[in-house]
């Protein structure tokens, strides 16, 4: 196992001689109390935080490419994807992405202390409904490092304490950046509890299921990465969990469509980053322009060396049409439709009308993001209204599933539940309320 070097060797000498379930409920308590200690702070202190959080990442910058050079070696040994590396991969591009991330969010209003409801009762009983921190909040992910910098910068402007549990590929670069950030915190700021930003620093996978039964503690776990990875968290939780399975998103491209603008849409929603759970799978073309639309479409993915899985009416349309690899298109299948490929995979069916691609999103899709290309402004809005997704676009690729894209600053997520958050999650969706009463002597009677 590697070493730990940025955890601090004192720490992890202790860690080594606890087992799991002392360690995990010493990380839940230092975080219970760590909560407290930051619902205390100013939206100017929180921000001063951040700010020098974000100076400080980048002042590491070289530091924290050699750890995560460490990491990729490690990646690369242990068979990772190329579309894992990419997302484990840190430069000074994404390094720099993590620092205006932070200071994204240290200019975002601040969400706790929002007054969200009042009223007056008749008695005279004055109630507010006020926006406060959730508590804690684990976070589980896989390889993109960045992701603990923008969930820790998050949860800290929205008064939550976090606890970062990261795949064991990325382990060297969450220690760093989380060391780092909280490391500009303590200086930024005397009053910055030190245990507002902790990492998980074992890659046992038996810490999470003890991590997530410490109710006392933990108050929500959201989980990021794949699908199996989702599902075992959800599993094994005693706590709640916001989540989204899957992205199988979908784009489809109308009768009345500019076809110009869907062929750009769709190669930005399936090519521009496939790794990602935003990206398309599936391609739904109605079959009044598949003859003319698939042919150039499909030439296009086969030059960017995306494998094509079709249907029947679209292999046919393709047969005559371009030059390809017998390898590069092949029959669809019934579970394809259902499959997140993160790859350079794409489904491509035709069918017949609005209320047809509909019905196959409802059926296959994941609740995530779909897109509708049309001029024709009534099936945009039968697509927009029927179409049960977090995400509904209008003649825009389904990419923009994304917290900074949305205006939020960095994100903590995308939510396909329908119960509390849904969609990509920045701060608003980091709190909870809590009822204040103010009166005068009043009792019930």
């Amino acid at each position: 196992m590697r070493s730990l070097p940025f955890f601090g060797r004192k720490n992890w000498i202790k860690l080594q001689t606890m087992n799991l379930t002392e360690q995990m409920t010493r990380l839940a308590r230092q975080a219970k109390a760590a909560s407290r200690e930051l619902a205390k702070l100013t939206t100017a202190e929180k921000n001063a935080c951040l700010l020098a959080m974000a100076t400080a990442l980048e002042q590491s910058a070289a530091a924290i490419k050699e750890a995560n050079a460490v990491d990729m070696e490690f990646g690369a040994s242990h068979g990772l994807s190329n579309a894992m590396l990419d997302r484990l991969k840190l430069d000074d591009k994404r390094i720099a992405s993590m620092a205006r991330g932070l200071r994204e969010v240290a200019v975002l209003p601040d969400p706790v202390g929002r007054i969200l409801d009042e009223r007056t009762r008749p008695n005279g009983l004055k109630l507010q409904k006020i926006s406060t921190p959730i508590g804690v909040v684990v976070i589980i992910y896989e390889s993109r490092p960045n992701v603990t910098a923008d969930a820790a910068s998050l949860c800290f402007k929205s008064g939550n304490a976090t606890i970062l549990r990261g795949g064991k590929e990325a382990l060297n670069s969450n220690q760093i950046i989380a060391q780092t950030m909280i490391e500009a915190g303590k200086i930024a700021h005397r009053g910055f509890p030190e245990h507002a930003i902790q990492v998980v620093p074992t890659p046992d996978r038996e810490a999470i299921p003890i991590l997530l039964s410490l109710t006392q503690y933990i108050d929500l776990c959201m989980p990021r990465g794949g699908e199996s990875l989702i599902r075992a968290v959800a599993d094994c939780s005693k706590v709640p969990v916001i989540k989204h399975y899957k992205g199988v998103c979908h784009v489809f491209v109308d009768a009345e469509a500019d076809l110009k603008m869907a062929g750009d849409i769709v190669m930005n929603a399936k090519v521009q980053r496939p790794g990602v759970c935003n990206a398309a799978e599936t391609l739904l073309v109605d079959k009044s322009v598949a003859n003319t639309f698939l042919p150039s479409m499909a030439q296009r993915l086969l030059d960017k060396k995306v494998e094509l899985r079709t249907d029947d009416l679209t292999r046919g349309i393709l047969a005559s049409s371009i030059q390809h690899p017998a390898s590069s298109i092949r029959p669809v299948t019934e579970q394809d439709y259902f499959t997140e490929y993160n790859d350079y995979i794409l489904n491509v069916r035709v069918v017949d009308g609005v209320q047809s691609a509909i019905d196959h999103i409802n059926f296959y899709g994941s609740a995530h993001s779909d897109s509708i290309v049309t001029k024709n402004e009534a099936h945009a809005k039968q697509f927009l209204a029927e179409v049960d997704s977090a995400a509904v676009y209008w003649n825009a690729s389904t990419r923009f599933t994304d917290g900074g894209e949305f205006g939020m600053g960095a994100e903590i997520g995308i939510s396909t539940d329908k119960i509390g958050a849904r969609g990509p999650m920045g701060l608003d969706e980091l709190t909870s309320y809590k009822w204040l009463g103010i009166g005068n002597g009043q009792i019930r009677t």
